[in-house]
């Protein structure tokens, strides 16, 4: 068909020229915002129009004036390049997201950045970009809903009940991320989860001939997917037959496979690589427009029309809210303690009666490997925050993360509170961001801290949207022993460390590790990784000088007994240890080492001037241990200070055996102090 055609099943309600306008204008706002900015992806959004429409103005349950209320929809544009699709979307439809931000797509502090960030723009309930992320954030939408269904719903009162919709293109199926997630929620049997392969068949390089040969529908029915097709995306009727047979199925997860042409409509372009990234140019936006009969000559024109017709559509569909609040004042008389407890969480207020949870400990019970003692923590707060769910990516004997006597989340238990994630590192962080995204709970994931790297995109994208999310991560050191090098991390706790707005909390005793749980429960504005070891930790007995002192990331452990030091020993985690016993080598020469725990870098990064000073006092020379590179040290050891830590792989070996062969040692670090004082 061509480019100004009448539209395939237009909604009756509506002439096939209005709606053919409604979906052009999206298109064209797309070329336009992209000629302007000098850069973008025009062809995608002009080749989905007619599926934004459909969702935005007939299927999504959503309330421009009210964008979170809590069973909204929510959308998920997992090719997050095509932004424009979604920012045109979000200005028809009447978001706070004015045709001014539209014209300043792509500048500094615009509400249209390049890939769509949420918490900047209104409407958007996720940061896409890098492919796949979106799908798997998808996949944690809907998990959230399932599980707090499961939990708040009641017979005759149904408070929670939302689909997640997802647009996923060539790039998303094609990174391994998608097909870990895909197979998650087949096997958890989704079924409020819809979402779209935009089936174009280019990318940048050209053709997916170059590199694919995939079967996605097959793949997808193996996942345990329903598969629908779309033969041609302006065909708006068999939209939204495919989403009707979507939702209809509540048992499977729905792909629907949706044909469409990239830079549908321009003359030169459509179907090239050439419409993927970079402007059309205004020649070719001007054959473009006359393909489409545009009523307009001047960039950014929108027909008054188009713009009514959205937003008396999306009008229509906001309405939905207005039935819920209906439904939620219902639930409120009907069980006040639930409901109570329901906005609580979708708050994100912590109970009032979790501070006394935290458990102290002492010489018998401390005396443990900081991972059992996380998972003392876990089982005693876990009664008193019930929004806090997780596990593990198939470690969760290893890291300690069960809840005792909760049940599993599966499609069967989906108010479980135990996941299972398989052995999907990069899934499990990615569906995580979009639990928290979702709201209503806190998800927590394990795993050993060498596969912080299968996971490291989805922790970054958490730290960049400010997800609560908790990492636990465990094995920390050379100290997990024999298993060797390709399972011992060296370089990833520094590499953690310079992700933006990520806590790092590795504790040095069961104390410590009470209060790294503390401090990540009320870290609200981005993730937390708890790093913990297999082996056992000496216990040190100052679960009042823990509490406050790793909530400002460093403090004093034991100090110079009486004396001005004459130097300070830093360390994290296990070496903490060894550091307290330089500390007593020391002493036998006369010379006076305070001992500092650094639970927290960035959290002692942050406290006043004054704080820090008198921690790491002025003139007096420091040594840093850590059992792993040494660069995240150098900032507080200073230009005469020096850093014991490993700068190769490990070996395999029983522990104590690697922290003698390369040099974690308290003589270490006793000589390197002398060294600097003398």
């Amino acid at each position: 068909m061509s480019a100004a055609s009448p539209l395939a099943g237009s909604p009756s309600a509506s002439s096939p020229e209005t709606v053919r306008l409604a979906i052009d204008t999206v298109r064209t706002l797309a070329m336009d915002a992209v000629q302007a900015a000098e850069s973008g992806h025009p062809g995608t959004p002009m080749a989905l129009a007619p599926l934004a429409y459909a969702l935005y103005t007939k299927h999504l349950r959503h309330d421009p004036v009210a964008p979170h209320w809590a069973d909204r929809d929510r959308f998920v544009l997992s090719v997050g390049h095509a932004s424009m699709l979604l920012y045109g979307s979000l200005y028809l439809a009447g978001y706070d997201l004015p045709l001014e931000e539209i014209k300043n797509f792509r500048q500094w502090e615009s509400l249209t950045p390049g890939h769509p960030e949420v918490h900047h723009t209104q409407g958007v309930e996720t940061t896409t970009g890098p492919l796949g992320q979106g799908v798997a954030n998808a996949v944690g939408f809907a998990v959230a809903e399932a599980h707090l269904a499961a939990t708040f719903n009641r017979p005759g009162h149904t408070i929670v009940d939302h689909f997640t919709y997802f647009i996923a293109g060539d790039g998303c199926l094609m990174e391994g991320l998608s097909h870990e997630a895909a197979s998650y929620a087949g096997h958890m049997k989704l079924g409020k989860l819809i979402g779209f392969f935009d089936d174009n068949g280019i990318t940048i390089d050209g053709s997916t001939a170059l590199t694919c040969s995939d079967d996605a529908a097959k793949r997808f029915e193996a996942y345990g997917w329903q598969v629908l097709h779309v033969y041609d995306v302006n065909d708006l009727a068999a939209v939204d037959a495919a989403i009707a047979e979507a939702k209809a199925d509540t048992q499977r997860p729905t792909l629907i496979i949706t044909k469409t042409h990239i830079g549908f409509g321009s003359p030169n372009r459509q179907d090239t690589a050439k419409a993927h990234g970079e402007p059309l140019g205004a020649a070719e936006i001007a054959l473009t427009k006359a393909a489409y009969n545009w009523p307009g000559t001047e960039p950014f024109h929108v027909p008054s029309e188009a713009l009514a017709h959205w937003r008396e559509h999306t009008a229509q569909r906001a309405q939905a809210h207005g039935d819920w609040q209906t439904r939620w004042q219902a639930y409120q008389w009907a069980h006040p303690e639930l409901a109570a407890e329901f906005e609580r969480r979708m708050r994100g207020e912590l109970p009032a009666s979790l501070d006394s949870a935290f458990p102290t400990f002492d010489a018998k019970s401390g005396t443990v490997a900081s991972r059992a003692a996380s998972g003392v923590v876990i089982n005693s707060i876990a009664p008193v925050v019930p929004e806090l769910i997780g596990g593990s990516a198939d470690l969760s004997g290893s890291n300690l993360t069960v809840v005792k006597g909760a049940e599993v989340f599966s499609a069967t238990t989906p108010a479980g509170r135990n996941f299972h994630f398989g052995i999907r590192e990069h899934a499990m962080g990615a569906i995580m961001n979009g639990m928290g995204l979702h709201g209503g709970v806190i998800p927590y994931g394990g795993t050993f801290l060498v596969f912080s790297d299968y996971m490291r995109p989805a922790i970054r994208l958490a730290a960049l949207m400010g997800v609560q999310a908790i990492y636990v991560f465990t094995h920390d050191s050379i100290g997990l022993g024999e298993d060797g090098p390709t399972h011992q991390p060296v370089e990833h706790l520094a590499a953690l460390r310079c992700i933006p707005n990520l806590l790092v909390l590795r504790p040095a005793d069961a104390d410590e590790v009470s209060e790294a749980w503390r401090v990540a429960l009320h870290h609200r504005s981005g993730p937390s990784a708890i790093v913990l070891t297999r082996q056992k930790l000496s216990y040190h007995g100052e679960p009042a000088r823990a509490r406050a002192g790793v909530k400002q990331g460093a403090y004093i452990v034991a100090d110079a007994a009486g004396h001005v030091p004459n130097v300070v020993l830093m360390a994290s985690g296990s070496e903490v240890e060894i550091a307290l016993a330089a500390r007593e080598q020391l002493s036998g020469h006369g010379i006076h080492a305070r001992v500092v725990s650094c639970p927290s870098l960035e959290l002692f990064a942050a406290q006043p001037v004054e704080y820090r000073h008198h921690i790491l006092p002025t003139g007096v020379p420091r040594v840093a241990v850590e059992a792993a590179h040494p660069v995240s040290w150098y900032r507080w050891v200073g230009d005469h200070g020096t850093v014991v830590g490993i700068e190769t792989f490990g070996a395999s070996a029983p522990y104590q055996t690697l922290y003698e062969k390369y040099g974690i040692t308290a003589d270490r670090v006793a000589a390197a102090a002398t060294a600097l004082v003398r």
